[in-house]
């Protein structure tokens, strides 16, 4: 977009994308303009972007927005090399207000321009995939292949996705109306109103190290299709991908002649704890935030005058009860578990089978040889280590090790984790998945299958029925929450018993995956990623109730 665009153009631009995501929504059918091979993005895309990258590393990102009053940045990529990177510090007392300045302009611009300002940025996000991917990479640790498309086309997605919801439920209200009530024989009362999407103030985001944008991205731009300016709060371990999308959005904006200090970035020294500060003053009405459970009660309980949408912990369940297709079970659960070495709030953990064993189109199995066969299916995925490279990436701190390496103290391991060297970055940490044996019935194993073990940890926990397993399911459910839940049965009223418990304890749910879609993967447009109704998570990304909350309607009646 050039400086002199006009707000007209703009739209006109945008608009068809606009109406798109609106109808894509509405159908739930697969759509997505952002492309997801590489090669799509020009045949100098790829180095381009890696240079793009290398020149950021080593050197200040500067950007001009108000109350620095010191750099910082300690961001080592999780396959070795430290990047180098520093970013402003803010004074939040001269940043805040300088943010909650910008609303007026921004409010008035009104939800068809907001929503064509935001796809503008992600376009120009998109542009940049590239870049961005190696970006993602460096600091999640996620594999390049990974990296590009979760943390690029997919993120984007998500990002369109909440503008797509913002604009429908702003515009769910008419911004005119002319109402007149007959008086019978004398004249009618007659009124014009209007009606205006007001901003609740200013909207913190709180990322997360692990998927960056495509968790960051829902809430950054709801927020600011909705008329709220945004503070982004990144993860210390992950700031340039954020810092990055900043950038963009300043740019965006002051080219679309709005205020850039609607998008501002607050980087943490280490052990500060900026994002605490900040989720309690009185500025912040808004906020998002993905990662543990503990900080997610404790924005709950405490940032009492915002509006605060958490993803945090769950344990996610399978039950394994029978299948008629033996292989294609296996081989999926065993991508669902070793996909980014298992690092996603939606892999599986918990895999419940009936220790009488299970029925599948290769004849009868029983507990041991279902789990058995499982950890020879994950190990035959990563048995070649460039293949396992781009699959498991690397491990993003040292707790996820320390929780692959005690794991074996559990329970009987069924499938060792082992250590693959990756030559490109000889001083990543990788590990393939483990797989622990537990009994259901034992008291001893359920502080194990019943806490989140983030990780490529997994549990085969044997039951006593597919009945018993549905229990098992509903309580994990409702006592600790998940992102996902699987199922795998031939059994009409197993499938039924599983069902009634995903919609009467609130999980998404995925039945029979033996192909190219796996538990652990939700497209925008169509999935919903969680479901804001039990511990795992408050919000859904995406909803109307993600967006609808993010500003109030305010009426002028006048004298018609």
């Amino acid at each position: 977009m050039a400086a002199e665009m006009t707000a007209a153009q703009l739209i006109e631009k945008h608009r068809p994308t606009l109406d798109q995501a609106l109808e894509a929504i509405r159908t739930r059918a697969y759509w997505s303009p952002h492309p997801e091979h590489p090669k799509a993005y020009g045949e100098t895309a790829a180095a381009d972007g890696a240079a793009a990258f290398e020149a950021l590393r080593g050197k200040r990102f500067e950007l001009t927005q108000p109350g620095t009053d010191d750099w910082t940045g300690q961001e080592v990529s999780p396959y070795g090399p430290e990047l180098g990177i520093s970013y402003p510090h803010p004074d939040v007392d001269v940043l805040l207000p300088a943010m909650r300045a910008t609303i007026p302009a921004w409010r008035d611009a009104g939800p068809e321009l907001r929503a064509a300002v935001c796809l503008e940025i992600l376009a120009r996000i998109s542009a940049r995939t590239h870049e961005f991917a190696q970006a993602v990479m460096h600091t999640s640790g996620q594999a390049f292949m990974m990296a590009f498309q979760a943390g690029g086309p997919h993120a984007q997605d998500r990002g369109l996705e909440a503008v797509a919801y913002a604009y429908a439920e702003q515009t769910r209200t008419p911004g005119q109306a002319a109402w007149s009530k007959p008086q019978g024989k004398r004249d009618p009362l007659e009124l014009s109103k209007s009606f205006t999407a007001v901003p609740r103030g200013v909207a913190l985001m709180i990322g997360c190290n692990t998927f960056p944008t495509w968790n960051g991205y829902p809430g950054l731009f709801a927020s600011l299709a909705t008329g709220n300016p945004v503070l982004v709060k990144p993860h210390p371990r992950a700031v340039l991908p954020l810092a990055m999308t900043v950038k963009v959005a300043r740019e965006v904006l002051d080219d679309a002649g709005f205020p850039a200090d609607l998008v501002c970035l607050a980087v943490d020294r280490p052990d500060e704890g900026l994002a605490k500060t900040l989720a309690v003053r009185p500025e912040v009405r808004i906020i998002d935030y993905t990662g543990s459970t503990a900080f997610g009660d404790w924005l709950e309980t405490h940032a009492r005058q915002a509006e605060v949408h958490t993803e945090k912990a769950g344990v996610n369940t399978v039950v394994i009860d029978s299948t008629d297709d033996y292989k294609g079970m296996l081989s999926n659960l065993a991508f669902s578990l070793s996909l980014y070495s298992g690092q996603m709030c939606t892999t599986p953990q918990n895999l419940l089978i009936p220790r009488g064993g299970i029925t599948t189109d290769a004849g009868p199995k029983s507990y041991d040889e279902v789990v058995s066969d499982l950890a020879g299916a994950v190990s035959g995925l990563l048995g070649d280590d460039a293949r396992a490279n781009g699959l498991l990436g690397a491990i993003v701190n040292p707790q996820v090790k320390e929780r692959i390496e005690a794991a074996a103290g559990l329970g009987e391991v069924a499938l060792a984790s082992r250590e693959v060297t990756n030559p490109d970055f000889p001083g990543a940490t990788v590990r393939t998945p483990v797989i622990v044996k537990l009994d259901g019935a034992k008291p001893d194993s359920e502080a194990a299958y019943l806490s989140e073990c983030f990780g490529p940890v997994s549990f085969a926990v044997a039951v006593d029925s597919a009945a018993d397993a549905v229990e098992l399911l509903r309580r994990t459910v409702r006592e600790k929450g998940a992102m996902t839940v699987g199922a795998y049965t031939t059994d009409a009223e197993v499938e039924r018993l599983v069902e009634d418990a995903c919609l009467e304890e609130c999980a998404q749910l995925s039945l029979n995956l033996t192909g190219g879609v796996y538990v652990n993967q939700t497209a925008a447009f169509s999935d919903f990623h969680g479901s804001g109704g039990n511990p795992a998570a408050n919000a859904v990304l995406c909803d109307g109730a993600f967006v609808a909350s993010r500003f109030r309607m305010v009426e002028v009646r006048r004298p018609a």
